[in-house]
């Protein structure tokens, strides 16, 4: 029917008053609950590189790190207090005056600080984990947050597995956070056991019984044991929650975290249902995503939401067709507003280090000299054996570059390889150290992988232990990239190495070296 004056007036009023989205803040804990995934630390310029990316994503707060837990930790979350700009940056610590003090004393640099103090509430927890009684919990988060807001102002805490936790007794420990300067509170799903309408149903309860939330921030924190993380938060989103607690790729403990990219695009997306949006750069969000899986070795599923290599992928001819005629048959966001490129072949061997540092940049890398002339150099040798270069490959070659973080006391020279059916193999390997080349020549192994171990192990003297090993095409094509993971056992401890060639024995010599670099690093 058409519109009459009135009704169009009326229209016209309730669009121009309509309220601004509620902004929702992003806690990313990637450096602190996503690096305790099994095989998933990072050294130190790991940690601070992916806290920069973190930064210029458009984090609110980067929960770096839990001080108290080793030196190395300690030292983490200083030097990403120290030089990173743009968030506020978190440090964790337990209800003790330990944790606290060390926690302060290591974000204590950063323009903006955080304390995020945390203690168990649950009644299983209360009786198992701590033998306390539910005073003697409320009497120690009070001590906890009161100690904290000493040192700064923007204090969280988090009753931990608060999803199983009493109404009536979190009410209670909430109310009495608040009184002592908790600023923000966080209520975790720690376990992954709760669901959207549970969570829901919590989150309006703690708006509506306790007399002085709104002197703070409530906050979601959501596991994925049971798959719901994503759901979850955004049902605590839609009760009211004003932060939400998350990780690059949906890493963490167990099965994971709240994925940040997820929770972002469905706000973005559904901001209609939502009314709410978020200050992260979601061009940028793809290439967060390869640094965080390249540095933590965590390969993403290709039909993994938002930066899964298939997220954008149409290979049913219906979905075709109706794509070809109109994009939003079967896209409901585009895939540059994520980060992915609308082409892929961009560059060849006859491009100059200009293009190359161009469509880095495109890709959401920021490369110095140094790291431009290392790339470009690779990028050349690349082109000259490969028809066609990809995205994949460049971001391979400059992940590559940007996230070994360590000297290079080992690398390779050269090898040959020997190896045939029936035929035991032979490799040949040189590698550098200090300025001399050493060459070892075995024949052994089950293949030329397991003779190029047995050839690196008796150069550098260091033995390893194989616990997994993958290689995965960067790119497109028979000449594409092959990226080796290996995760190595030595003296007990893991460590992590990667390595990238057209060649997979050559690729599988670079990881071990990389794995071997960390070893050394560390020592």
């Amino acid at each position: 029917m058409p519109q009459s004056a009135s009704e169009g007036e009326n229209a016209t009023e309730t669009a121009t008053t309509a309220p601004e989205p509620r902004m929702i803040r992003i806690f990313d804990t990637t450096l602190r609950d996503g690096e305790q995934s099994p095989g998933a630390s990072m050294n130190l310029a790991e940690k601070l590189e992916v806290a920069q990316v973190l930064a210029e994503l458009g984090v609110d707060i980067i929960e770096a790190g839990f001080p108290i837990a080793s030196p190395g930790d300690f030292e983490s979350v200083k030097q990403i207090a120290q030089t990173v700009r743009g968030s506020t940056i978190c440090g964790l610590a337990r209800c003790s005056d330990k944790d606290i003090d060390a926690a302060w004393e290591a974000v204590k640099y950063a323009p903006q600080a955080r304390i995020h103090v945390f203690l168990a509430t649950s009644a299983i927890h209360r009786e198992f984990k701590l033998r306390m009684t539910p005073d003697e919990i409320v009497e120690r988060a009070v001590a906890g947050v009161r100690r904290a807001a000493k040192y700064c102002d923007d204090i969280e805490f988090s009753p931990e597995d608060g999803c199983r936790t009493e109404h009536d007794f979190l009410c209670r420990v909430v109310e009495a956070a608040v009184d002592a300067g908790a600023t923000t509170i966080n209520v975790p799903d720690t376990v992954g056991y709760t669901t959207p309408n549970e969570i829901f149903e919590r989150f309006t309860m703690l708006r509506e019984r306790v007399p002085n939330m709104d002197k703070a921030v409530l906050s979601t924190h959501c596991h994925n044991d049971l798959g719901m993380a994503v759901a979850n938060s955004l049902s605590a989103v839609a009760a009211g929650a004003g932060q939400i607690e998350c990780t690059i790729n949906g890493i963490g403990e167990r099965a994971g975290n709240a994925g940040l990219e997820e929770v972002v695009m469905a706000l973005k997306t559904r901001r209609d249902f939502y009314h709410c949006d978020t200050r992260i750069v979601t061009k940028r969000l793809v290439p967060t995503s390869r640094l965080v899986s390249k540095t933590t070795g965590l390969q993403v599923q290709r039909n993994k939401a938002i930066v899964g290599r298939n997220a954008f992928a149409h290979e049913s001819g219906i979905h075709q067709d109706g794509m070809l005629k109109e994009r939003s048959t079967y896209e409901i966001m585009l895939p540059e507003e994520v980060g992915f490129a609308k082409t892929d072949l961009v560059l060849g061997k006859h491009s100059g280090r200009a293009a190359l540092a161009d469509r880095a940049k495109t890709l959401g890398f920021t490369l110095t000299s140094e790291q431009l002339q290392s790339v470009f150099e690779q990028f050349k040798t690349l082109a000259d054996k490969k028809k066609e270069i990809y995205d994949g490959d460049i971001i391979a070659l400059v992940q590559n570059q940007i996230s070994g973080g360590m000297e290079q006391e080992w690398t390779l020279i050269s090898y040959t390889v020997t190896s045939g059916t029936g035929r035991t193999p032979s490799v040949e390997v040189t590698l550098r150290h200090g300025g001399t080349d050493c060459t070892e020549k075995v024949e052994q192994g089950d293949g030329p992988i397991d003779a190029a171990f047995w050839a690196v192990e008796k150069i550098t003297e260091i033995e390893l232990i194989c616990k997994d090993f993958s290689v995965r095409s960067a790119s497109l094509g028979r000449d594409a990239i092959g990226e080796v993971n290996l995760e190595v056992e030595h003296k007990g401890r893991s460590y992590r190495g990667v390595g990238v060639s057209t060649d997979s024995v050559e690729s599988t010599i670079l990881a071990m070296l990389n794995a071997i670099n960390r070893i050394i690093s560390e020592k």
